[in-house]
C-alpha cells in the first residue's frame, strides 16, 4: 500500500487580509508583535468561516512569528473567538442583571424555540448560532443581542425578535470587511 505524501490544503490568508496584517503589524515594534495577535485573530475568524481552528490558529502563529500555544492561550481564553463552526450569524445574548431583569432568559428561550437552535449551538438550517455572553455594556437598551458589530436593542416582546431574525435572514451576504477593497474575497464568497 503506497502512503500519500500530499498534505491537505493548509489554510491561507487571502491578499487583502495579508495587507490588513502587514498594516497592523507596522503599529508595533519588531520585539512586540505578540501585541498584533487580537486584531490577527479577528481577521483570521473572518477569513475562514467564523471560528479559528487549530490550523488556523497555526497560521496565526506562524503569520506572527509566536509559538502556536501562545495563540491557544489567547483564542481560548476570549469569548469572542470561536473554536468550532458557527452559523452565519453568531447571535450573543447579554446575560448579565439588567437584561436578565428586561427578560433576557424569556429571550433565549423564545430565540432557542423560533431558531431551533440550543445556547452553544447552531441552528439545523446553519443560520443561527446561540451564545451567552457577559455585559454588552447597553443595560440601557436591555435585553439586547449583538450580532457582529451590530447592537438589537430592547428584544423584551416577540415581534422584535421576530424583526431581528429576519432582518438577519434577508441578508444575502454578510457585511463586507474593513480591508476588503471590491466586495468579498474568493476565501470569504461562501460564508
Amino acid at each position: 500500500m503506497e502512503v500519500s505524501t500530499i498534505a491537505p490544503n493548509k489554510p491561507q490568508f487571502s491578499p487583502a487580509a495579508l495587507a490588513e496584517i502587514a498594516r497592523i503589524r507596522k503599529q508595533y515594534p519588531e520585539d512586540r508583535q505578540k501585541s498584533a495577535l487580537l486584531p490577527v485573530l479577528h481577521i483570521a475568524q473572518a477569513e475562514f468561516g467564523g471560528w479559528v481552528s487549530p490550523e488556523v490558529q497555526d497560521l496565526v502563529a506562524e503569520t506572527l512569528n509566536l509559538r502556536p500555544i501562545e495563540v491557544y492561550e489567547v483564542a481560548t481564553f476570549y469569548t469572542m473567538f470561536n473554536l468550532k463552526p458557527v452559523g452565519k450569524h453568531v447571535l450573543e445574548i447579554c446575560r448579565t442583571g439588567p437584561c436578565m431583569l428586561r427578560g433576557s432568559d424569556e429571550l433565549t428561550a423564545h430565540l432557542e424555540r423560533i431558531t431551533g437552535a440550543k445556547v452553544g449551538g447552531t441552528s439545523p438550517d446553519g443560520l443561527f448560532t446561540l451564545k451567552e455572553v457577559e455585559c454588552l455594556a447597553a443595560c440601557g437598551f436591555a435585553p439586547i443581542v449583538q450580532v457582529r458589530e451590530k447592537y438589537y436593542e430592547q428584544l423584551d416582546t416577540e415581534e422584535a425578535v421576530d424583526a431581528m431574525l429576519t432582518e438577519l435572514r434577508n441578508q444575502v451576504h454578510r457585511p463586507a470587511l474593513p480591508w476588503e477593497e471590491n466586495g468579498l474575497t474568493n476565501a470569504l464568497a461562501n460564508n
